[in-house]
């Protein structure tokens, strides 16, 4: 048995266009008119900001730091060694000061820079590119900075630290639900 060729429709969603490809005997007219799309207006999406606000960078920064400064002390306890906290320490470093000029450069206003809006994906990779330059650099100059490095605590310390970004995502709040009236 040959099955039919597949047609291609394009709805017009509020401004968005959707093409479907659909075999016969799919009613995709019906699913169109139920995910039909309205913009909101200036007013719903700032009062939908406020109920749900973004996770801020440095609060993730703070977490980096704190369990890279929670890692170090726990290396101490346990092996009273000021060279393997300090490898704790450098570790943590290694993740949390390319994290912050990561974030440094991302938060800086530049909302009355012309074009900046258009630029943001080159902002961010540059960002991003720099942030790893450093933590490289970091990693590099290990070995002169810290007397007695233990690199499997520092490379342990950091990937913790690097897991905060998770667990930062994690303690944000819930967004809520919210049905918005027009």
């Amino acid at each position: 048995m040959r099955s039919q060729p597949a047609t291609i429709q394009t709805f017009d969603l509020g401004g968005m266009t959707n093409k479907v490809i659909s075999r016969p005997g799919a009613d995709w007219e019906d699913a169109a008119d139920e995910a039909s799309f309205k913009p909101w207006s200036r007013e719903q999406a700032s009062a939908w900001r406020s109920v749900n606000p973004s996770l801020s960078p440095w609060r993730v920064v703070a977490v980096q730091a704190a369990a890279g400064l929670v890692c170090s002390a726990l290396v101490w306890a346990f092996t009273q060694r000021g060279s393997a906290a300090g490898s704790a320490l450098y570790g943590a470093a290694a993740v949390v000061v390319p994290s912050a000029l990561l974030a440094r450069g991302m938060t800086r206003d530049l909302s009355n820079v012309p074009g900046a809006l258009g630029h943001a994906v080159f902002r961010f990779m540059f960002w991003e590119m720099i942030k790893i330059g450093a933590a490289i650099a970091m990693l590099l100059a290990a070995p002169k900075v810290v007397q007695g490095l233990s690199w499997l605590t520092l490379l342990l310390t950091m990937m913790v630290c690097v897991k905060m970004n998770w667990l930062a995502l994690l303690w944000q709040r819930r967004p809520r639900v919210t049905e918005t009236r027009v």
